[in-house]
């Protein structure tokens, strides 16, 4: 595909095919997607690519944490919860996701439901747990370039047939992850990417989210017109 159809075209993946992915497809997929600029060269990233019994158990742990009510351990700034703009769109996508799954508003079973596929990865055959270097820890510079890879990693997936949705419920308990990935003390568990070949039966996979116009997010200064 070209470019720019990679990028208009890419959606969220949250269903998957009952298929494996190729460990040398995903290796492609990462040789490009690091070609991402990085702050003076730096590459602070490492990625841990887990697939069968590894996901399985990194899977398993982090629903049983999050479902005892055990409070998360995202080792990332979360920040303040959105309020204004941020929460409307963050409550839209939402509304989109729920009328395409035919989630009503009251129906606790099936919202509940949706929120265990978010812990478990929505059940993708393979996940990305993208690190970057402890040493670089407390700036905003290494998370900004780990940002920039796993939007390579997204697209470039696409060009490949292959969904992505990138998913920190995955790895809310980071003890259960860093344990079953044996990500070593000296990298910052950053975020997940769960890759697979999308299922088009999968009703959420057909959701397009809504972006602002580009008068809306861009002013330009200096211009003749």
């Amino acid at each position: 595909m070209e470019y720019e159809e990679v990028v208009r075209s890419r959606r969220s993946i949250r269903g998957y095919l009952d298929k494996p992915v190729p460990k040398a497809l995903i290796r492609e997929i990462l040789e490009i997607a690091m070609r991402a600029p990085t702050s003076l060269n730096s590459q602070p990233w490492n990625f841990y690519v887990c697939t069968g019994e590894v996901l399985d158990k990194i899977r398993k742990g982090n629903v049983e944490r999050n479902v005892a009510g055990v409070p998360h351990s995202r080792e990332f700034r979360l920040g303040p919860d959105y309020e204004g703009v941020h929460r409307e769109r963050q409550i839209g996508i939402a509304v989109q996701l729920f009328k395409a799954m035919g989630i009503e508003r009251h129906d606790k079973e099936k919202r509940t439901d949706w929120v265990l596929r978010g812990f478990r990865q929505f059940d993708a055959p393979a996940c990305i747990v993208v690190t970057y270097d402890k040493a670089l820890q407390g700036g905003d510079i290494a998370p900004f370039d780990c940002g920039g890879v796993v939007n390579c990693i997204v697209n470039t997936a696409w060009s490949k047939g292959l969904g992505c949705v990138i998913n920190s419920q995955g790895i809310m308990q980071s003890p259960v992850v860093r344990k079953h990935a044996q990500i070593p003390d000296d990298q910052v568990i950053q975020t997940c990417v769960a890759i697979g070949w999308p299922d088009e039966s999968f009703p959420a996979n057909a959701v397009v989210s809504t972006r602002k116009s580009v008068d809306e997010a861009a002013t330009f200064r200096g211009f003749d017109d």
